[in-house]
Formats: structure tokens, sequence, C-alpha cells
């Protein structure tokens, strides 16, 4: 149980005082009435003694007894009805509250922490109330009449006669028949006569001469004069006397209360009338005449002209309720005691004390006495008698029955004068006078004898006070006997079915039982009287309970929590909406956040009901926001009332304020961080063959590695743009902005270009949710250009403003359970600075269906309108957390966040904007095709944009064409093939003779030192303005490899204006292309051993060029035609083919590969001197009737561009940490020797059959030769990863690099060739020894002097080497030591010599050379690379 203000030591000598009963003659009741009091009332707040008070016990035995109190009141001859206490009782709870501001406990039980209200008024003063109305019964005398006051006035004119009035009233209502109430303690009660003195009106002599009269005939210990009114009440309000009577009226005035909550109240009439009458003091503050001696009816009395059922119902009940509230409006300002002084005040207490000390006692004292002595003589004869008479007429003891048995029975009742009630007398005085040992043991001997005779309702009585006894003596000489109490519950309950008495026993047990700590035990009593006869007491009792369990050692939390809300809820049937709800608030502590969600929902829900009931509407909303926010388990129709509900209350709240700020609504959720904002307007969709251009659009998914991508791009091409340097002031261009995108700055938008704004919702429940009138909420800043801010904020869009329009989606359905996300748009018609605050809407939910599939599901659902049952404007937020900060130290210590301000754009002037078409762009190619396509730029802005650029990571897929685009007129078969090349038609006579025509890289974009990626777009005027468009055609070229590629372009453009804010804009697009495979080229170039040319130069070389058709035949190619082949190099050009001289045709099926070799020579002195560093010389061979201008676009373009690509490929770069520079200059020449810079560009035709039609494609492949007798391809080769070797752990010897230079880059250092005779005829028998001259031709190949030495002498190795080569000498010097010139060609005449004819080998000689400047010699030997073979014959 709670706290509480009294201990139960306190409580229980408070409850059960001697009551002393008032007649008042009508002068004495109008004296103090002029206080606004009934004489009783005068008394209460004094009834209390101030000191101690002794009294002999029938033993003579000096008794103290301490803080004796008395009850005074009027009598009343009407018992009060259970219907008016039970009202009583319901105005004393509902009008006792906790304090505002308490504070509350805080117990800490485990990991809960509760704020608990220490203590509960409401019970206490429940209870107080409850004890004080106990109806007087037959087996009880605590609280009858002991005592009677008498009270007349001083100015009544024959005052003496009056009192014996008054006495004879008092007698006719004791000993008269017709008086079943009040109830007497004993025949003879005491009288005490009272004379009211009014000081300052009445006549102070009159007054003592009648009180010396008084004190003859009573005696002076049976009268009193008591003066009040010492001042006259007009002078009230001149000095402040304290009221004491204020606290003991509030009480009896709460009846006034305007109607009681519980609607209407049947009181049920109880079959044991006895135990139902009631007496209850003066808490009437009306004055009633009518009775001449003034006693009125009962104020707990009902109304008897009500119907007979005694109900409180109907009209009555209203009119009663309304009379109530003028006169609760007419007592507000009431003082009490307002003629009183405080001499006054000491007179009352006074004259208590004197009737307490010389009246009541020395009363109470004789009658003790005279009670004991009875039983004393009595004890012997007529107990005995009195029990044999019993067995003889009952033949034997009446077996004991047990409690069940007698249910049906309250047992016999005893006349008053029956012994066994004279003990229960003495007991109930002793009690009274705190004599608790005398009690207990009379109690206990009643007890007995009740029981001996079955008298149920006695011994129930008897056993409760002997309890009370045994608990309250002295000294507690014996323990406190709980099981009486249990048996007095049970058989008040059970047998006497009297609730009320039960009540009683139930209260004064817990409060002893809590006082021992026995909390369990409390508990479990006072659960066992909750029943449904009493909403109210089971609500109290249950609070109470729930207290204990909160209270034990170790605290009963959850068990708390439950009786908690088994209290609120008989609260709220009780009608104590105000206790419901703190009850249920006080259990959702323990509730709450634990997982019980259907428990918490039912609280919520409860807690909503409740504060809407009592108009706290903001407690209410919150409560049911919680049950529509959490993770709900309920059903969908539970969910669906949950949400009404919450609706309803919510509009009543909004039409409380219609013009204050929106609410903040729970649903849908918004996940705010998955806001995205896009700047700019829809993409277009493709129409026909135009398709615009991806960019970036709120459909795309966020991929890093892309933006990245992007990022690049945009950094290069404003490199390039700002000579090659980014600014500072750079930042990526970002037209959507999501929780990946850096969100640390202001975004920019640009004006009259909308901006979009997806919120992602998610509908938690499982009823669907529509949202109507959707639109941003936004706050908006104009910047003037006068320099003046004025800040313009709106809440609410109506009509078309000028600043920002605001697009609003009508209806918005959001199925259960459902993500969805809502695209709403702003329209800035301003610069300044916008703020997205969050979004508005009114929420609502659908009629009739709990789900819906899709809009129109619903029956009667037209066009996608729902019927809406009810809906409430509100708004949420859009609130991002930024990204947790992480750089500084401080940083990484606290959790601080950075800012996130997508929804703050600033919108900044106009900017052109730019929107691309590709025409004819195709999406499958074979790999190494060339298509052509047709870009359209369009200018969608009103300013005109400039410097387009378009740059990607693949610039050999695409071209514009160089500026020889236009030179070249076409073929008429080219056009009538539509083909993408340039042709001129050939003369037969020149096939397979190199046509030469030469281009310089920098028409193609590919400069020294220009970035190839960036390609400028070739605008007309270079300027393109608002609204004019351009189309420009575009050639495609499909990549090498094949699968499918993703090519991403970025256009990059500016305002002819140039703009503070943004300086360009961009447009990106991602072409997707699948690439199928076509042919594989792979070539190698060897140096050609016939040295004679035209020009008597040597370097001819061999380029031998194997084209393999590896498409399979699902693209429906049929064969592939090699048209031309081209070669484009600085130095180099092809001369002619040296295999296809007869055969013009080069057809490739499927899988077949084609071998062809041609001739390639240098390009002539004068025309390399004539070129600069960047023209190539193009040579084209064409097998077919047209030439391909190899040198114009696009075949150029695309050369260039995989040049370009090649070149950028890291080189493999030696790294000589060596002695001397000129050892790697050494090297450097010996390599270039080997190197050959010679590009192939195959150029061909493929026939394809689709749809019964043939096409042609056409395509080129590239092949670049860097390496003498290095093969090389036309497509990347995959790289074989090593397989893993095991871990070595050494330390390197020598950790320089080798500088030596290979033997392949050695042995091209010369170059050999040996002329003879192929056959040489020889008459052996004429001439035995054949000799034929041969001619060594040695050619320097370097730019660089070279030493060489020939060596003519066989290498004696082997003995098949030997074989073969003894059979001949060579004659004259063995060794010559030469020094040849750069590129000088030196030949020796040499002679070999034979003795047989057969086939020899002369291609022994052996060649060293050295650089001549070098100390170094790195000499080897020059292999021939095929053997020389003579025949000899004989004549």
């Amino acid at each position: 149980m709670a706290q509480c203000v009294q201990s139960v030591q306190e409580l229980i000598p408070d409850s059960f005082v001697p009551c002393v009963a008032a007649l008042c003659s009508d002068e004495a009741e109008r004296l103090t009435r002029l206080n606004h009091l009934s004489f009783a009332e005068l008394l209460k707040p004094f009834s209390r003694l101030t000191s101690e008070v002794h009294m002999r016990d029938p033993n003579n035995q000096l008794h103290i007894i301490k803080n004796l109190k008395i009850a005074v009141s009027n009598i009343i001859t009407q018992p009060p009805q259970p219907g008016a206490i039970r009202k009583l009782l319901n105005d004393v709870v509902s009008g006792s509250q906790p304090a505002e501001g308490l504070v509350a406990n805080v117990i800490t039980a485990g990991d809960y922490d509760l704020n608990i209200s220490a203590t509960t008024p409401w019970f206490e003063s429940y209870r107080e109330t409850f004890l004080q109305s106990m109806p007087a019964s037959d087996h009880e005398f605590l609280n009858h009449y002991l005592a009677c006051m008498l009270v007349a006035s001083s100015n009544e004119v024959e005052p003496m006669e009056q009192f014996s009035k008054l006495s004879q009233e008092q007698h006719r209502i004791q000993h008269n028949n017709d008086y079943s109430y009040p109830k007497w303690f004993i025949p003879n009660t005491l009288k005490y006569y009272v004379l009211l003195h009014d000081v300052s009106a009445g006549d102070e002599q009159r007054a003592e001469s009648i009180y010396e009269e008084m004190k003859q005939k009573y005696g002076t210990q049976g009268c009193y004069l008591l003066k009040i009114n010492s001042r006259t009440s007009n002078r009230a309000s001149d000095e402040q006397i304290p009221d004491p009577w204020s606290q003991y009226l509030q009480k009896s005035s709460i009846q006034n209360q305007e109607s009681y909550e519980d609607g209407p109240c049947t009181i049920t009439s109880n079959k044991n009338s006895d135990s139902n009458l009631l007496s209850l003091d003066g808490l009437d503050n009306e004055v009633k005449d009518g009775l001449p001696n003034n006693f009125r009816a009962h104020p707990l009395q009902l109304d008897q002209s009500s119907d007979p059922s005694n109900s409180i119902d109907g009209p009555d009940h209203v009119k009663s309720a309304s009379s109530l509230h003028e006169t609760k409006k007419a007592n507000t300002g009431i003082i009490h005691g307002a003629c009183l002084t405080l001499t006054d005040h000491d007179r009352i207490r006074q004259f208590i004390q004197e009737f307490t000390f010389r009246g009541l006692l020395p009363h109470i004292e004789k009658t003790i006495r005279q009670l004991n002595d009875q039983l004393i003589s009595r004890k012997g004869l007529s107990r005995s008698l009195f029990s044999a008479t019993k067995k003889w007429f009952s033949g034997s003891k009446v077996p004991e029955k047990s409690i069940n048995e007698l249910k049906n029975t309250s047992g016999l009742l005893y006349p008053p004068e029956a012994p066994e009630l004279q003990i229960r007398k003495m007991a109930d005085l002793c009690f009274l006078v705190q004599h608790y040992d005398l009690a207990y043991s009379c109690y206990h001997t009643a007890k007995k004898d009740f029981l001996n005779d079955q008298a149920m309702l006695y011994a129930a009585g008897a056993l409760e006070m002997a309890a009370v006894s045994a608990f309250l003596q002295p000294g507690a000489p014996r323990p406190y006997p709980a099981h009486y109490m249990d048996t007095a519950i049970q058989t008040y309950r059970d047998i006497c079915r009297n609730m009320v008495l039960a009540e009683r026993c139930v209260l004064l047990s817990a409060e002893i039982l809590k006082s021992q700590s026995k909390y369990s035990e409390a508990a479990a009593l006072l659960i066992r009287l909750t029943s449904e006869d009493s909403d109210l007491r089971s609500a109290l009792l249950l609070e109470q309970a729930a207290h204990c369990f909160i209270n034990m050692k170790s605290p009963m939390v959850r068990k708390y929590a439950f009786h908690m809300i088994l209290a609120g809820h008989r609260f709220s049937k009780a009608g104590q909406k105000k206790h419901a709800l703190r009850c249920y608030c006080q259990a959702m502590q323990v509730y709450k956040g634990k997982g019980w969600s259907l428990a918490e929902d039912h609280i919520n829900f409860t807690i909503g009901r409740q504060s809407y009931t009592l108009r706290q509407l903001d407690n209410a909303v919150s409560a049911f926001r919680h049950i529509l926010i959490n993770e709900s388990k309920q059903s969908a129709a539970q969910q669906g009332a949950f949400l009404r509900e919450y609706l309803y209350v919510y509009k009543n709240v909004s039409q409380l304020s219609p013009d204050g700020p929106l609410p903040q609504l729970p649903l849908p959720y918004i996940n705010s961080s998955a806001t995205r904002v896009f700047f700019g307007h829809d993409r277009r969709p493709a129409d026909g063959e135009k398709q615009a251009a991806t960019h970036v659009s709120l459909d795309q998914e966020y991929d890093s590695e892309s933006s990245q991508q992007w990022r690049e791009l945009e950094e290069q091409v404003v490199a390039v743009v700002n000579k090659g340097i980014i600014p500072s002031s750079f930042y990526p261009t970002q037209y959507c902005l999501n929780s990946y995108s850096d969100n640390s700055r202001f975004p920019l938008a640009v004006v009259e270009e909308p901006i979009t704004v997806e919120v992602a919702f998610r509908n938690p429940l499982k009823v669907p949710l529509l949202l109507t009138d959707l639109s941003l909420l936004w706050k908006f800043q104009p910047k003037d250009f006068s320099g003046k801010d004025n800040e313009e904020v709106k809440e609410l869009i109506t009509g078309e403003p000028e600043m920002i329009g605001t697009e609003v989606i009508s209806e918005f359905l959001i199925n259960s359970e459902e993500s969805k996300v809502a695209r709403l748009k702003l329209f800035p018609h301003h610069i300044g600075e916008l703020h997205i605050l969050g979004v508005v809407y009114n929420l609502g939910t659908i009629q009739g269906s709990m789900t819906v599939d899709g809009i129109g599901a619903l029956p009667g659902c037209h066009t996608g309108k729902h019927s809406l049952s009810m809906s409430v404007r509100g708004r949420q937020d859009l609130e991002i957390q930024g990204p947790r900060l992480n750089n500084t130290k401080e940083e990484k210590t606290s959790i601080k966040y950075g800012p996130d301000r997508r929804l703050d754009p600033i919108i900044t002037e106009e900017m052109p904007l730019l929107e691309v078409f590709f025409i004819h762009f195709p999406t499958g190619l074979l790999c190494g095709e060339i298509r052509k396509a047709y870009v359209e730029f369009v200018n969608v802005s009103k300013c005109p944009l400039t410097a387009l650029k378009v740059v990607s990571k693949r610039p050999e897929f695409f071209t514009f064409g160089g500026n020889t685009a236009v030179l070249t007129p076409l073929s008429p078969s080219a056009s009538e093939n539509c083909s993408a090349y340039k042709t001129v038609v050939t003369d037969s006579t020149s096939v397979c003779t190199a046509l030469i025509s030469s281009a310089s890289s920098v028409d193609f974009g590919i400069g020294i030192g220009s970035q190839p990626e960036v390609i400028p777009v070739p605008l007309p005027d270079t300027v393109l303005l608002p609204g004019a468009s351009v189309q420009l055609p575009m050639w495609l070229r499909g990549p090498d490899e094949e699968g499918v590629h993703e090519i991403n372009f970025l256009f990059y453009y500016e305002s002819v204006k140039k703009q503070p804010k943004i300086r360009h804009r961009i447009l990106r697009h991602t072409a997707v292309i699948c690439t199928s495979r076509s042919l594989n080229v792979r070539a190698t170039v060897c140096r050609s051993n016939s040295l004679e040319d035209e020009e008597g130069r040597g370097g001819n070389m061999l380029v031998f060029v194997d084209v393999e058709n590896t498409n399979t035949s699902e693209a429906g190619v049929k064969e592939f035609h090699i048209v031309q082949v081209s070669s484009s190099s600085k130095l180099w050009k092809l001369q002619n083919s040296v295999n296809l001289a007869e055969n013009k045709e080069a057809k490739l099926a499927s899988r077949e590969k084609g071998k062809f070799c041609f001739k390639a020579v240098r390009c002539k002195e004068k025309e390399a001197a004539m070129q600069s560093s960047e023209r190539y010389t193009f040579a084209d061979i064409i097998f077919g009737n047209e030439q391909i201008i190899s040198s114009a676009s696009p075949c150029a373009d695309f050369f260039y561009r995989s040049l370009s690509s090649e070149l950028k490929k890291p080189q493999a770069q030696l790294s000589l940490h060596t002695e001397k520079h000129s050892i790697e200059d050494a090297v450097r020449l010996i390599q270039k020797c080997s190197e050959v810079d010679l590009n192939i560009i195959i150029l061909w035709k493929a026939y394809v059959v689709e749809d019964s039609k043939q096409l042609i494609l056409e395509g080129q492949h590239h092949v670049i030769l860097r390496t003498i007798g290095k093969e090389a391809f036309s497509y990347p080769q995959k790289q074989e990863l090593p397989e893993m070797e095991l871990l070595k752990f050494f330390r390197p010897e020598n950790t320089a690099v080798s500088s030596r230079p290979s033997v392949d880059q050695l042995s091209n250092l010369i170059k050999t060739s040996l002329h003879y005779p192929e056959s040489f005829n020889h008459p052996f028998h004429q001439k035995s020894l054949c000799l034929v001259p041969v001619t060594l031709l040695l050619s320097n190949c370097s730019k660089a002097d070279v030493d060489v030495i020939v060596d003519l002498r066989h290498k004696t190795t082997s003995p098949e080497a030997l074989e073969i080569h003894g059979s001949f000498t060579w004659l004259g010097q063995t060794q010559y030591k030469l020094q040849l010139k750069s590129q000088e060609i030196h030949s020796l005449q040499l002679k070999a010599c034979f003795v047989h004819t057969g086939v020899y080998n002369l291609g022994t000689p052996r060649v060293f050379a050295k650089l001549s400047d070098q100390v170094t010699v790195f000499e080897t030997s020059q292999q021939n690379s095929m053997p020389a073979l003579i025949i000899i014959n004989n004549m």
C-alpha cells in the first residue's frame, strides 16, 4: 500500500471515537449560523483534546488516554441510504487528485526506474469518509451515541423551559419505538446542558444568571456557558482570522458537485436492512426550518419523490444537479467563523475539554464499572443456568458447524439487554477509551459466546475488534491474530452478505499488515475484496494492492503494473476518468519499450480515450500517435480502428485552433535520409529514331564507381578548358543529391528549372493510407539586387505564387505495409535562397476496404478517387542528419555531425540548357564495325550556349570527323550503300600497288600534348542560340573486345554571359553497345634479305598479316571481304602485295583464315623531310575497285584514336642505374635498330542477312607494329596470370638492372646478305677444285658507327657440323675488320672452294659487331635468318 499520512496506531483510534449527539434550539442554531456553521460543525476543529486524560478502570488502576477525540453530530432521525453514501464516496475520490507538481518517488527495481506517487490522498479520503459514514448497527456499539448535548441560547425568552423541552425531545427520540434511528449506547444517556451566549449582541448579566440557575438544577458537572460571536459579522473583513473549518467542510460540500460522473447509479436495497442504516454527521450546510425541533432528514437521504426503484436518474437528477450547481456557486465565497475571534476559538476548545473531563469520561468510567459488576454478578448463576437450559432443550452440545454450512443464516438476534451484548458493550467502551487489554479480553469472551450461539454477525464483529485490540495492546503481548480478521471478513462477506463491514475489516487489516511489512498478505487481502458490486471500491483496493507489490523488499514490478491496469479499468467503470488515466500512465512506465507491444497498444489506446474524455487533447493525440508509430502487431481491423480514433481526436484538436501551426503527423513514416533532390527537367522519352541523352534521373540507381567516373571526366574537361589547371573554386556538378552525394555545400539550382524532391514514404500499418493534396512546404528568401533581403515564409500555397510554384499531388495512396516514393516539384521563378522544410498533406484512410490493390480496386472508386472516411491536415518535417565528422581529434572523440544541405538550394540566374538527341544510334555492332549516326544538339533555354565539348574515357569509340571531312567527294556506290567511308573509284591497273596520301594528326585532334579524350563539338559559329538545334554526323566504331560496353559521354558547355555562381553545365549520356566477334588480325614484320630496291638504300621489310574470321554466325554474317589494307606511318609505307597479285577477291567465310604478305619500304627522304613530326603517310592497297581514302574521316579518325589510346598504355621503360651516360645512349641506339613504327589498317565489308534482306556492314581493324619479328594483334591480349611460386627469402645480389641489350636487339644491328649463283656447274674431272665467287653485303641498320668483325673460320663444335661444313672452305683472309658508318652498305668479295658435287650451306660466316665509340664490346654472332644453299653440279 502507499504511504499514509497517519500511522496505523493513529488511524484506528481516530476511526473509532466516542459519539456525542447535539440537539439545539432554533435560537441557538441561529447564533451558530451567523458563522455559516451548525453547532456540530462549530465544534469539529476543536474536537481533539490537547492534553492527556486519566480515568480509572474497574480494578481502580489509573489508565491514561492520549489524543482523545470526540465526534459531535446533530441528531438525524432518518437512516442514510446506501446510494447517497456511494455518491458521497465517489465525490470524495474524484475531488482528491494528485497535487500539481508533486514530486513522485523514483523506485529503481531491476532495470526499471519508475516514477510512482508516494501517497494516495484519494484513498485516505475515501477510507476516512467510509469509516465516518459507517451505518450504526445493532451488533456493535462503537458508533452509538454515548451522550447528548442540549444547546439553548441566552437570548431565549425562557431558556430553562427550552432545556426541559430539548430533554424531553431527546428522551422521546431514544425511547419511543417510532424512531429506530439513531442508536444509543445505554438507556440512560448522559445529558449535558450548554448555554450559548452571543457576546456582541446578548446581555452578559442575563446569561450569567441563567447559567447560575442551570448549575443549581443540573449540577456544575452537567452544564456549561459557552460565549461566542465576540465580533459582529460586518467587521469580519478587517482582520484575517484563521479558518480551521474549511478542511472539514470541504468534504461535505463535495456533494455539491455539478453531477456525478458515472451517470445513473442504481441503488440496490439490501435484505438485511439493519446493516444498511447509516449515521452521518452534519454534512448539510443549508438551514432548514420546518420541524419544530429542527432535526432534518439525513443529508445522505435521497429525495423521497424520486421513482420507487431509488435510482438517481431521470429529470430529478438533472434538476438536483443544476440546483446543486447554484448552491455551489453561492457557497464559494463563504467565510466560516466570521464572528469568532481567537478568544472564541480558545473558549470552544476549553468547552470541549470541560465536557470531556467533567461529563463524558466520568460517565464512561461509571458505565464500564456498572457493566463490569453486572457481568461479574451474572457470571456465577445466570451464565451456567443459561447454558444448562440450552443443553436441556437441545439434548446435547450442538456440533460446531463449519462456516460454509452457515452461509444462509446471519444467526439469531439478541435482545438489547442480553448478557452477551453487555460484554460487547463493555468491550466497545474500553476500546473507545483506548483500554485495549480489557477490550481484548472482553471481545475474546464475547466471541466464544457468540460462536456457541451461532450468532455469526455478532461473532464476526467480536473477532474483528479482538484482532484490532490485540494489535493495539501496548507492549504487544500477543502477535496480531490475522486469522481472526480472515474469519471475520469471510463471515461478513459470505454469510452476512454485508460488504460494507467486510470492507472495513479489509481496510483495517491491510493497514496493520502493511505496518508489519507483510505486503504480500496485505495485497492478497485487498485483492480478495474486489468484486463486481462496487467498481470504486475494487479500483481503490486494486491500486493499493499494486502499491503493496512495488513496496516489497524485492519489488514485483510487473505485478504492480498489472494491478494498476486492473485498477485503471475499474476506475474507468466507476466514472473516475482522471484516476483511470493516472493508473494507466503509471503502469505504462513498466510496459513501455519492453517489447510487449499489444499491452502497450492497449494502454496507449485507453490513455488516449481517457485523455480525450478529459479534454486533454494533446495527451490523447500523443498516445494514439504511439499506437500508430510503433511497429504494430495488431490485426488490420484493430489498426484501422486505432487510426480512425486518432484521426477523430486529431480533427478535434485542429478544430480548436484552426489558425494555429499545422500539427506534425505520425504517418506515414518518412525515411528522411533517403530523400533525393533532383535539379532539372525530366528526361524526354525516346521518340522514334530519336533517343534522348540518358543524363541523370531519379530512376537511376546510385553507383559510386560511375559517379567517380563522371567526376573524373568533368575534372578532365575543366582542366582542358582552364589550360591544364583545375580552378580552386571547381566543384563537381551534382544534379541528383542523395545520401551518398557530398551535401556539405548549398546546391545550386537555376531559376525556371524545376526542383524535384523524392520523399520516401513507408506505411507501417496493415491498412492503406490515402494522402491528399500532398505538396512541399518551403521557406524562400528572395535575394533582391537592391541589397534588401525580405524573408517571405510561405507555409501553405494558395493560388499560383510568383516566387515559387508548387506542385500538388491530389491523391497518393500507400497500400498496407508498402514503401513508396512521392516526387514533388517546385518551380522557382525568382533568384534567392530556398529552404525545403517538409511535406504538407491530408492524412486519411479509405472507407470500406482494408486493402487496395492498385487504384481502382474499390467499388465506386472512379478515376482513382477514393472515398475518404476522415482526414486531417498536417505536416511532417524533412530533417536530414549530415554525415558523422571524423577528421580532427575532437571530432573523432565526440559524436558530431556535419550539415546536410540538399534541401537548401540557392536559386541562381538563368543558364543555358542543352538537350542532346541521338539519331540512328545502334545498340549492337561487330567488333571494329563503323556506323554513321547523327547527334542533334538543342538549346532549350533562353540563353545562348558556347564552348560545347564532349569528353569520354573511350575516345576511340566515336568521332565527329576531322577537318578534312568535307574535302572528299562521295563515289556513287558509296552513297548507294550508305557507306560511312569516303571512297573513290580506282583504275583496275593500279590493283595491288599502294596509293599514297598523307594527313596530319593535328587535323584529327590528336596534337602534341592534347587530351584526346576531350573533343570539341564542331558547332557552326561555336554558339547555339536559344531554341536553335543543330545536327552533326557522328561515326561510331565497335570496340575490339566482344561483350557489352557502357560508354560514358559527358557534354560540357558554358553560357556566353559568364555567371559568377555556375561556370559551366554538363549533360551526361551513357551508351550501351553490345559487340559481337568479327575478325582477328595478327601481323609480324621482318627484314627483307633482298637489298636491291629502286633507291639503292637498304631497309625493305616484309609484313605478314593473318586475318581470321572468328564470327560465329549468330549475327547472320555470311562472309567478310577484305576490301583494303592500308598502312600509316611517319617512316614506312606499304609498297605492294606479294601474294595476291592474281586473286582479286579476299573472302573469308566463318572460321576461315587468310594470310597476306606485303612489302614495306621506307618513305622517300624528301617526303620525310617535308613532313612535320605529326604527319603520317597513308598507303592503301586495294582488293577491289574502290579506294577508301584512309587518310580521311572517319578511317583516319579511328586510326588516330586507337593510336593515341595505344600510346597512353605504359611502355616498358628500361630503368638504367649504370655508370656512364654513354652506355645508355649505346643501348638506345642498339634498341632503335630493331624498332619499326608501322601501323596496318585492315578495312573490310561483311555481308549480313537480316529479315531476308542483305545488308553490308563495314569496319576496320588496326594493328600497331613496334618491333621487328614480334607478333602484334588487333585485339587486346589477355594477360596470362603467372603461376603462384613459393616465396623465397633472400638478399638480392645486385640491384642494378643489366644494361646489356638483348640478343634480339643486337642481331638487328647489322643486316647481312650473301649474293651467289644458285647453282654452279664445274667439270671436276678436269679441275678437282671448284672456286665460286660470293659477295657478302653488310648493311648498318643503326644511326651510329659500328665496328664489324667477319670471321670465316668454321666453328668446330660438334662432329655433325664438321660433316656439313667440312666439305667446303673459304679461301683468302679468314677474318676481316671493318667500320661501317651510319646506315652504310659494304660488300666483301669472298671465294668458296668445293671438292665434291652437292648442296652446300654458305651461311657460315660469323659477324661480330660493336659500336665504335664504346669501350665495352657487345659482340655477338650475327646469325643469318635463312640458310644460303648452293648446288654444285658436275659438268
